[in-house]
């Protein structure tokens, strides 16, 4: 199994009767779930996508890829929230966070429509100039204010650089099968475009051609992702504790029931470190409702022992840590012994570099349990495409679970609109002028 839940570090914080006591929850979440009678049940598709993905459409994926491939330097994929970070988090883990630095025989890949710095926008303009670009435009409406305002400008960009009619090439619209701003854009210039299903929300999205288009640009196998997926798909179907996706769900809730309000993801593999913030959006949008749910944050250690670890040992008592202890690193370094031991690390010599890592991450975990914060371990095989499918699946279902047992619809984000309203307002988008007065009132 490429996921493996290790609860061992939680003897003294929760008693095995309390996962009995809990399991006729979790197996209703599951009905709730697998029968679509719950809140949000018209956002199931990612449950069974990894079967019944498009196979089509998945085809052309992997051709737009290859063209890419072949005719581009870069790539700017352009989204917000689930519409580019699991695709980033995914690249960076399956190569490494110096991606752009060591491709050669793919195109460097940049995000932005993420943000509304101006800043990033030059910078990225200024990567562009002399290169060969390409630009992967991902919205479900296009209208959405961050991913719009950047493909206006690298619309523009393509437009001035290599002409109307060739822009029209390099333009890669992921969107609305049918209907919104951006679909009606893409069908009147002729963009290549791909599919956000209705039924899978942003934040799940990262295993439909939201992710998969840019991830197989960057030249991994998209086909081993889906297998891995699949794999957990089927293997994560069962009710019974022996599933470690719906144990992790059921001991999530046991501790935030005990009063554990931060759940804080911890990996020792800086690849993994925007696979943090995957997880970040996917739990924290989910479950942060109703002034209920657990707060999602993330450390990649040994890096923040030497910050957040302090707080972590001595502070609060209201958190635990899931710690992702990747099995298998894709690479190795072995600590030659030193003659003169003029840093007195001779001891460390003479073994793997990752032999160090993992007695960090042990000791770590005995001293902060020792301090009293309970520790989920959660080992992964690797960071291969299979294994990171895998986990992908098993952060979704374990996602939908803890929702549901938490009493909550983990598949809107209603809290989400409320900035975007005083942000339209503020600047005199039509038809928030009576809003506009009101807020200008409050600020001053």
């Amino acid at each position: 199994m490429s996921v493996k839940l290790n609860t061992k570090h939680l003897a003294g914080f929760v008693r095995e009767e309390e996962f009995d006591n809990i399991w006729s929850q979790v197996e209703l979440a599951h009905r709730t779930l697998h029968e679509h009678s719950g809140a949000g049940s018209d956002f199931l598709g990612w449950v069974d996508l990894p079967a019944n993905y498009d196979k089509a459409e998945f085809a052309r994926i992997q051709a737009a890829a290859a063209k890419i491939q072949s005719d581009s330097d870069v790539l700017i994929v352009i989204g917000i929230g689930g519409s580019y970070l699991g695709a980033r988090a995914a690249i960076e883990a399956m190569t490494s966070p110096f991606y752009n630095d060591t491709a050669k025989e793919t195109p460097k890949i940049y995000f932005c429509g993420n943000n509304i710095s101006s800043s990033y926008l030059q910078t990225l303009l200024r990567l562009c100039e002399g290169k060969r670009v390409s630009v992967n435009i991902i919205s479900k409406s296009g209208t959405t204010t961050e991913p719009a305002v950047a493909f206006r400008v690298f619309k523009d960009y393509l437009e001035k650089t290599v002409g109307k009619e060739e822009a029209k090439k390099r333009i890669y619209a992921t969107t609305d099968a049918k209907k919104g701003t951006l679909k009606e854009l893409a069908d009147t210039e002729g963009y290549e475009t791909f599919v956000v299903p209705d039924d899978v929300g942003g934040r799940f999205s990262v295993l439909t051609a939201v992710g998969l288009l840019p991830i197989a640009v960057a030249g991994l196998d998209i086909a081993q992702l889906m297998a891995g997926a699949a794999e957990a798909r089927t293997k994560l179907a069962a009710t019974g504790k022996e599933n470690d996706c719906y144990r992790y769900a059921a001991a999530r809730n046991i501790l935030y029931r005990k009063g554990k309000k931060v759940e804080m993801l911890a990996c020792y593999e800086p690849a993994f470190a925007m696979m943090n913030e995957w997880y970040k959006q996917l739990f924290g949008e989910s479950e942060g409702k109703d002034q209920r749910g657990l707060l999602p944050t993330s450390v990649i250690f040994s890096t923040d022992l030497h910050s957040m670890g302090q707080y972590i040992q001595d502070g609060q008592r209201i958190l635990f840590e899931t710690v992702v202890d990747i099995k298998h690193p894709k690479e190795e370094l072995f600590i030659e012994k030193a003659a003169d031991n003029f840093d007195g690390l001779n001891f460390l010599a003479e073994q793997n570099m990752s032999y160090v890592n993992r007695k960090a991450m042990e000791g770590t975990i005995l001293a902060h349990t020792d301090g009293g914060v309970p520790n989920l371990v959660l080992e992964v095989n690797s960071l291969s495409e299979f294994d990171l499918g895998y986990l992908i699946y098993f952060f979704e279902k374990t996602c939908a679970i803890s929702g549901y047992l938490l009493g909550i619809n983990p598949f809107d984000q209603p809290g989400v609109e409320n900035y975007k309203k005083n942000m339209f307002a503020l600047l005199g988008k039509p038809g928030y002028e009576g809003a506009k007065a009101e807020l200008e009132a409050k600020l001053n």
